[in-house]
């Protein structure tokens, strides 16, 4: 694996392609070095910030990603679902969603509440189903 490559924390892959349809796992904000990407330290007793835009925004980015690998973008999904732990970040979700997708020709859309994800940083886990033909 590429040292540019988030790896999966589990027997499963990231991406996986049947026929014309595109599946991607659960995916976070992890980068490739397991650092999380919308994690602020916001004074020194080390109190984070965990930011959900920008969680968002890095879960979208690494979606791209995986779908890149079987030649599909973000344009070739077609639906959505979304993990939050706190409904109370829906607005800035939305705000952040809304940059890479469009409402009158994005994917259809479902946005769940939670109890916690895989680590106790991350505030948004999203999958996808994508549609690319042959």
């Amino acid at each position: 694996m590429s040292k540019n490559t988030v790896t999966p924390r589990g027997a499963y892959p990231h991406v996986k392609q049947v026929g014309d349809f595109i599946f991607i796992s659960g995916t976070s904000s992890r980068r490739p070095d397991n650092s999380i990407a919308g994690v602020d330290i916001i004074d020194d007793m080390g109190t984070k910030h965990l930011n959900i835009e920008v969680q968002t925004r890095e879960v979208l980015k690494n979606i791209d990603s995986n779908l890149a690998k079987v030649g599909a973008s973000l344009k070739d999904v077609v639906d959505v679902t979304t993990f939050l732990v706190n409904m109370n970040d829906f607005a800035d979700y939305n705000k952040a969603y809304a940059e890479f997708f469009d409402a009158e020709t994005g994917p259809t859309r479902t946005t769940v509440a939670v109890h916690q994800l895989p680590h106790p940083d991350l505030v948004v886990e999203i999958k996808v189903i994508a549609h690319k033909p042959k």
